[in-house]
């Protein structure tokens, strides 16, 4: 059974909190995606045979957390992410997120970089509203965005579509990582599948060159795809994990 936690907007959180000593782990999950993932659910028994303090959660509107998904943007998403770093974990955390989930912990990291220990994102996404998600629909379906606020599409690794709203885009905009200066302190590491359909190797190299920081390395690993958890991909996140925390 999740724990709740009730954010300053009001929304309600579900999440798992594993003690243990620090820098902790918080992992931040992907677009329409919750908190019982295989990777969520193997680096928390992997931090916990590490001894290590672990956070999983949902956003609004995702998994056991409250709130519809359409009615959720960027926005709203890293305001909870927020809300969960502030008030369930304690000093330096390592930020893990998968695919949307590495915007998110992008945009915490510019946020409360005193906070960040490391970051390792796995098919990262960041700015994917506006760079992949907006150029890939239809003319018909922008223009029920911009006429009707919304319209869906169908999803790959779910029965149910996506419905994508007009602020999501609007606020995407505004939420962008890629078009202003992007200091990260502390060490980076990018894990991304060349068979990954959802995110393109392109994105984690455009990352990787826009970015100002000191220690930032990306691994391509052929043939994985979106998901990322074969045994080995779990195996370098793992890796990845220990890595930035070692550092500082």
């Amino acid at each position: 059974m999740a724990d709740t936690l009730t954010t300053p907007q009001g929304r309600r959180l579900a999440f798992h909190r594993t003690p243990g000593r620090g820098p902790g782990v918080v992992f931040c999950g992907g677009f329409m995606s919750d908190m019982t993932g295989t990777k969520a659910i193997w680096l928390e028994d992997w931090a916990r045979a590490q001894g290590r303090a672990f956070l999983r959660f949902d956003y609004s509107g995702h998994g056991q957390s409250s709130g519809a998904f359409e009615e959720g943007c960027i926005g709203d998403w890293a305001e909870d992410a927020m809300a969960a770093l502030d008030a369930l974990t304690q000093g330096p955390q390592v930020l893990v997120g998968s695919s949307m989930g590495g915007w998110i912990a992008l945009l915490l990291a510019l946020r409360a970089p005193e906070r960040v220990q490391g970051l390792v994102g796995i098919a990262a996404a960041p700015d994917f509203t506006e760079d992949s998600m907006w150029p890939g629909l239809s003319e018909r379906q922008r223009r029920e965005v911009l006429e009707k606020g919304r319209t869906t599409l169908p999803n790959d690794y779910d029965d149910r579509p996506y419905t994508l709203t007009r602020r999501l885009f609007e606020d995407g905009r505004a939420q962008r990582v890629l078009r202003a200066p992007l200091p990260l302190r502390f060490p980076v590491r990018l894990l991304q599948g060349t068979a990954d359909e959802a995110v393109a190797t392109e994105v984690p190299l455009r990352l990787l060159a826009h970015a100002d920081c000191p220690d930032m390395r990306l691994t391509l690993v052929k043939g994985a795809d979106h998901r990322f958890s074969s045994p080995d991909c779990l195996a370098l996140i793992a890796q990845a994990v220990a890595e930035v925390s070692a550092h500082g």
